[in-house]
């Protein structure tokens, strides 16, 4: 069985993962080759980081050198990751996203996700995309491509209601949400 992650409160602490990234002996588990149960503890593990909405926590999952396609945008390097994710925060308010694992190979992941947001205006949006991850030895994300599509719905037809932060384990996936 794998480990379990450290609790949220610990994952969070910026003084934790700092240490982590640089000591080159310490790893984010899980590690490649991934098999099905590592692949979706994976994908959680990086939803629940994408959910704090902390651009800083988030960096920390890829590498110093990490190269991003995120729609149009191209990034590189963990200070890249940091400044795109603090603008798109201020955008896309109260953001709550479900991501979901597609296939795996060796050190590679696909998933599908979607994730649902407001704007300054009240305008509310669920947005679908996809993303292919390669990771290295150590299971830091060092290739992150992202195509997504934003759909504007009513804030009736929002799916995602809960607390600011992790989604509860007990809700449905997107598969159940027919999304």
């Amino acid at each position: 069985m794998l480990r379990r992650w450290q609790s949220l409160s610990e994952r969070e602490s910026p003084s934790y993962h700092l240490h982590t990234m640089n000591n080159p002996e310490n790893s984010r588990l899980p590690l490649p080759p991934f098999d099905n149960e590592s692949a979706i503890q994976k994908v959680r593990i990086a939803e629940d980081a994408w959910n704090t909405r902390n651009p800083e926590l988030v960096s920390l999952a890829y590498t110093s050198d990490s190269i991003w396609r995120n729609r149009s945008e191209f990034l590189s390097g963990r200070e890249a990751i940091v400044q795109f994710l603090t603008r798109k925060w201020l955008k896309e308010l109260d953001y709550r996203l479900i991501k979901e694992l597609w296939a795996f190979q060796d050190n590679r992941i696909a998933v599908r996700f979607a994730y649902e947001w407001h704007d300054d205006s009240g305008n509310w949006f669920r947005s679908y995309g996809n993303e292919n991850w390669e990771f290295d030895e150590h299971g830091f994300m060092r290739w992150r491509i992202a195509s997504i599509n934003d759909l504007p719905i009513h804030q009736s037809e929002r799916k995602y209601h809960w607390i600011l932060g992790r989604r509860p384990d007990d809700h449905p996936e997107l598969s159940d949400l027919n999304l």
